[in-house]
């Protein structure tokens, strides 16, 4: 009788027990993406508690940019009017370095800051060295011909003669590390001393001097604390709302993120939009493909082709031009009218025109095209390339000797890439606490309803049991009270005496 309490009382707890496990699963399909999304909000937003606050701040993730300089190969056949030849030259890698300051909270949800980089030469990962020389044009020669086009003849031979007493060549042979950051010139310092506002750094002139060891301008963004759809927009850069750099409206505004991260919560129809300083314009990447990063998931966002298609092919970049052939952005009014393009490597997705044009360009998606992996649930990058291509549109000038019979054409000088991916410490973090658990409680709640069915079968399969036990106890004893009734009348039977007329044999031996 107490084994029987015992077993009774085990199946009720086992029941009760897996109702229990069934109810709590239940409320946590229904609660665990609400409590997600909101842990998601709370670190993912521009605030000193939050989980991101510190990766925004100070970017954990080890950058690196990769140079690619196009040696021209024939430089005095170009002066003659032959296609010019380039071998490309690189890559030259620096690590580069980022850091935000005068990091300032505002009253109206935005938060205003400095990003300061430096770049340090990484002779280990890098195709060459620092000191190696590269033929290229001579920018400062070239753009200031292009410049005087339509100045009086005049003006022409007075600057051919100014060149030439300088000692300015078409043509320059400098090495990888005066290019990056600067070389001494005369005609820098003339420059420099009847233009003191000409370039952005006084004293050298170098395509990368302005961007080591200084800042890519005020940025003002939204911090989401008080409104979360806005969450990481620009709201100014150096104070503006829009630039003035473009000849439209749509073209000179400042639309997106500043580039690092993006909102949380994003699905194929999502879009990558970011205003870029070194490009003086805003650009947007749309979705391409999902796919896995060190176990995270991620979506892959790709420029489209519209990207730096001209007016023609494609109206909204109107604003853009004056354009050449399409797929490179003229850049000139934001790069003090120097005749500069900006693109793809190699001219991959542009006008095959251009590429043919130059001797010794080989373009192709795998090598030239640009990408952002993104975790779609936060908007934090895991792994990014970025890559550009800066040109310079050069010809034979009339009446400036420096520029010989140069054909038109459009001359890759170098491009870069910039790249980098969340590792170590900082990606095992992001994926135990923003992937692994998330992914823990998913799993958990459906576990939960399968261990409390499971359960709630104990106590009906005893109880099933349990009738089965009664039922065949009782058709038992049933069965005997019939045999003892059937005995007890035969048994009667045998002791009543015969009815009268009855014949009686006689038992024979």
């Amino acid at each position: 009788m107490g084994s029987r309490a015992k077993a009774r009382w085990t199946a009720a707890l086992l029941g009760f027990t897996g109702l229990l496990c069934i109810v709590l699963g239940g409320v946590m399909i229904v609660a665990v993406p609400s409590i997600i999304k909101q842990q998601v909000h709370k670190n993912v937003r521009i605030d000193p508690s939050s989980l991101s606050f510190s990766m925004w701040k100070e970017i954990p993730v080890p950058f690196y940019l990769s140079v690619y300089f196009f040696d021209i190969v024939n430089p005095k056949e170009i002066l003659e009017g032959e296609k010019p030849r380039v071998r490309e030259r690189g890559p030259y890698v620096y690590r580069e370095y980022r850091h935000k300051r005068n990091i300032t909270f505002n009253d109206n949800d935005t938060v205003s800051f400095l990003e300061y980089r430096n770049f340090q030469f990484q002779p280990e990962k890098s195709s060459g060295s620092e000191s190696d020389y590269i033929f290229m044009p001579n920018i400062l020669v070239l753009s200031a011909a292009m410049m005087m086009e339509h100045k009086p003849l005049s003006t022409k031979l007075f600057l051919t003669l100014t060149f030439g007493t300088l000692g300015q060549r078409a043509f320059m042979n400098r090495t990888v590390g005066e290019i990056m950051w600067g070389y001494n010139d005369p005609l820098v310092n003339i420059v420099n001393r009847f233009f003191p506002e000409a370039f952005p750094s006084q004293g050298k002139f170098g395509l990368f001097a302005e961007l080591n060891n200084s800042n890519s301008g005020l940025f003002t963004v939204f911090t989401g604390i008080k409104n979360f759809s806005r969450i990481h927009l620009v709201d100014k850069w150096n104070g503006l709302s829009k630039v003035n750099f473009w000849h439209s409206d749509q073209c000179n505004m400042i639309n997106g993120t500043s580039g690092q991260m993006w909102a949380p919560f994003m699905t194929p129809e999502s879009s990558l939009e970011f205003y870029s300083p070194e490009a003086c314009r805003s650009m947007k990447l749309v979705y391409k493909e999902s796919g896995m990063f060190e176990g995270i998931p991620t979506f892959r966002f790709k420029a489209p082709d519209t990207l730096f298609a001209n007016g023609s092919v494609y109206p909204p970049n109107e604003g853009f031009c004056p354009c050449l052939e399409s797929g490179i952005q003229n850049v000139s009014t934001c790069r003090f009218n120097a005749p500069l393009f900006l693109s793809h490597p190699h001219f991959y997705n542009a006008d095959p025109l251009l590429a043919d044009a130059v001797l010794g360009l080989q373009p192709n998606e795998k090598e030239h095209s640009l990408f952002l992996d993104v975790h779609p649930v936060t908007g934090i990058p895991m792994n990014c390339s970025v890559k550009l291509q800066l040109s310079l549109y050069i010809k034979a000038i009339k009446g400036i000797g420096q520029t010989g019979k140069i054909e038109p054409v459009v001359l890759p000088l170098l491009w870069f890439e910039e790249r980098g991916a969340m590792e170590g410490e900082t990606l095992q973090t992001f994926y135990t606490q923003l992937v692994l658990m998330p992914k823990v409680l998913h799993y958990a709640q459906y576990v939960l309803l399968a261990l409390g069915c499971v359960l709630l079968l104990v106590p009906v399969i005893y109880l099933i049991r349990s009738q089965e036990r009664c039922y065949l106890f009782w058709s038992s004893n049933k069965k005997g009270s019939k045999d003892k009734e059937a005995m007890q009348a035969y048994s009667e039977s045998l002791m009543t005496s015969a009815p009268k007329g009855t014949v009686l044999q006689e038992a024979r031996l």
